[in-house]
């Protein structure tokens, strides 16, 4: 009977410091950060305008901006539910990018898809360079991803939109897609 519990108490002993090499063998390998993805806007007439990367953050998902040939001034700009940018008017990439059960400007809440406290601020030469967090989605396979159901895109409005009940003209548009 003693051999049989020395038996089964190095048995145990033993799962036991598998078990912990394991985690410790997880903790020491984590995972690899994805691949930022870049996309290219197009303007009504097919032309490219600049580019966006995305890339994962801590809290959402980093948009590293790069326009050009944009109208100076102040711009709104939203992650929409469709991976389509067909011009002239861009409608086919749809509303803002807003998951299943969530809700959205009409019932008094914000999208997903929606930067709050961002404009972007095209330069009088067009250009503008700058860097944004949207803190309401994310990089991965969750519901939220950019990614989610084949991918969404991001749309440049004409002016920016603080207050406004109708949205502004839609005059640049990028698809996102995960990486092939």
């Amino acid at each position: 009977m003693k051999l049989v519990a020395r038996n089964l108490s190095l048995c145990v002993a033993a799962l036991c410091f598998v078990a912990v090499s394991g985690v410790a063998a997880q903790e020491n390998h984590p995972k690899a950060a994805s691949k930022p993805v870049t996309s290219e806007f197009k303007n009504s007439e097919g032309q490219t305008v600049g580019t966006a990367t995305l890339s994962e953050a801590p809290k959402g998902v980093k948009i590293k901006l790069d326009i050009k040939g944009l109208p100076a001034g102040d711009h709104s700009i939203h992650i929409h539910q469709v991976a389509k940018c067909e011009a002239p008017d861009f409608k086919s990439a749809g509303p803002h990018f807003s998951p299943a059960g969530q809700m959205d400007h009409s019932q008094g809440s914000m999208p997903a898809g929606d930067i709050p406290d961002f404009m972007l601020i095209v330069a009088a030469d067009g250009t503008a360079h700058v860097s944004v967090v949207a803190p309401n989605v994310s990089f991965g396979d969750q519901p939220n991803s950019i990614f989610s159901n084949g991918g969404t895109s991001i749309v440049i409005h004409a002016v920016g939109a603080p207050g406004a009940s109708a949205s502004p003209a839609r005059i640049a548009c990028a698809v996102v897609k995960r990486a092939e």
